[in-house]
């Protein structure tokens, strides 16, 4: 099973930008569809964004196209989401997850694996 840990969550203005990181090991993340979700405070986790094993499918949720950017580098075995235009609501812990079940997944059964989560916070 693939042990993933995600870093790169801050305090942010509005309008500032984050890049978060989801380091995989234990396995090839290759081999793995990535996604990111987030929950904020006293709501359910939500899907954000995923990307299929080659990285050339990508699939957004509508709040954060335009303004998030997933990618990936399966030579150092790395997810990232770049995030711009941050809002305040984008406030929440994100969490990075990984599939082998699905070419690219959207929604969160679709993955099996996740990370602890790294928190990011959008001041107004």
């Amino acid at each position: 099973q693939v042990q993933l840990v995600e870093s790169g969550g801050g305090l942010v203005q509005a309008g500032g930008s984050l890049r978060l990181s989801c380091a995989a090991s234990g396995r090839t993340v290759s081999t793995y569809a990535m996604g990111w979700f987030r929950q904020a405070p006293g709501k359910e986790r939500n899907f954000v964004t995923s990307i299929s094993r080659s990285g050339d499918n990508t699939f957004y949720v509508d709040s954060v196209k335009g303004r998030f950017t997933i990618s990936r580098d399966n030579a150092k075995n790395t997810v990232y989401l770049q995030m711009n235009s941050l809002k305040p609501e984008d406030t929440a812990v994100y969490y990075c997850a990984a599939s082998r079940s699905v070419e690219l997944g959207i929604g969160a059964l679709d993955f099996g694996s996740w990370g602890q989560g790294t928190q990011v916070t959008v001041s107004s």
